[in-house]
């Protein structure tokens, strides 16, 4: 492809779903190696790092889990702080070397998981700073959420995204189900009112009834209402025969987007040097969008 042709070649909208792109990756050097391992998880470099990062991740919360055990941590107090400063110093090393390897380091500071990460280690040094913020340790929690994204290469987070994509695409078809299921709980807990309601009757109100129909319709029966009436009881079975038949609703909507999923094209990180376009082929020798040639790709 000469330079003419290149030149002419569309190049697509920036995406925040893409994260050369958005975030900017550096053309070559040390800070595109960093990239590479940090946002890309194709190579073996990449898949390392996002283990050790999960270790990291789970053995921090189990510290704070423990830490939460009075007399675990009345015991091993010292270790414990010791532990959490250690993470947290590795956590904070690992959103600087983040902010450190794009060229919009403001971009990834205020996307979702650089919230997240930076929440992930403020509340140590606020605790630190400020004893009586020691409660917000526990916000590290958060960064359970970034794992779904760092285990992406495991089956069952790839299971997982799959169920994502099927519960996004069948949103609409969710909805209209959900606003079904809410006016048969309105309708029942309105004639629920109307038969049992009375003076000493739990059914003191159309919101007390609706709350009794939402229970009888996902046949949980708390058992703190009841029906006292053989009508009250029998619109009450009627419910609890429709919230049975209701469930088979959401799980064919689901799964049929699940299939459709399915054979929706594997995601990959790899990425052009010159239009930073992601999700290349693993075998592909030029790029889809501009055409340039890529460099070699290997996982090892």
């Amino acid at each position: 492809m000469n330079k003419k042709e290149h030149k002419s070649s569309p190049i697509r909208p920036i995406s925040k779903t893409d994260l050369a792109a958005y975030f900017g990756k550096p053309g070559s050097g040390f800070r595109d190696r960093l990239f590479v391992i940090i946002f890309e998880a194709e190579t073996r470099a990449g898949r390392w790092f996002d283990f050790s990062l999960i270790a990291a991740i789970l053995l921090s919360v189990a510290v704070v889990m423990l830490d939460s055990v009075s007399w675990i941590s009345s015991r091993h107090a010292a270790a414990l702080n010791a532990l959490e400063w250690f993470f947290t110093v590795a956590f904070t090393i690992e959103y600087i070397t983040r902010l450190a390897c794009v060229k919009h380091p403001v971009r990834y500071a205020r996307s979702f998981y650089g919230i997240v990460d930076l929440l992930a280690i403020l509340p140590t040094y606020a605790a630190f700073f400020i004893p009586g913020l020691h409660a917000l340790v526990d916000l590290r929690l958060l960064r359970l959420l970034r794992m779904f994204r760092l285990l992406k290469l495991a089956a069952y987070v790839e299971e997982y995204s799959l169920l994502g994509s099927a519960l996004l695409a069948s949103r609409r078809k969710i909805v209209i189900f959900l606003s079904v299921v809410a006016i048969v709980v309105v309708v029942n807990g309105t004639l629920l009112y109307v038969i049992e309601g009375g003076p000493n009757s739990p059914f003191s109100s159309i919101p007390t009834s609706v709350y009794f129909a939402i229970t009888a319709v996902t046949t949980v029966g708390f058992g703190d209402i009841t029906p006292q009436t053989d009508l009250g009881r029998a619109i009450t079975s009627i419910t609890m025969l429709v919230g049975w038949s209701v469930l088979a609703v959401p799980t064919g909507i689901i799964t049929s987007e699940m299939t459709a999923q399915r054979f929706a094209p594997k995601p990959n990180t790899r990425t052009c040097p010159e239009c930073l376009t992601t999700g290349l082929e693993e075998n592909a020798k030029f790029c889809r969008n501009c055409g340039v040639r890529l460099p070699f790709f290997s996982r090892n």
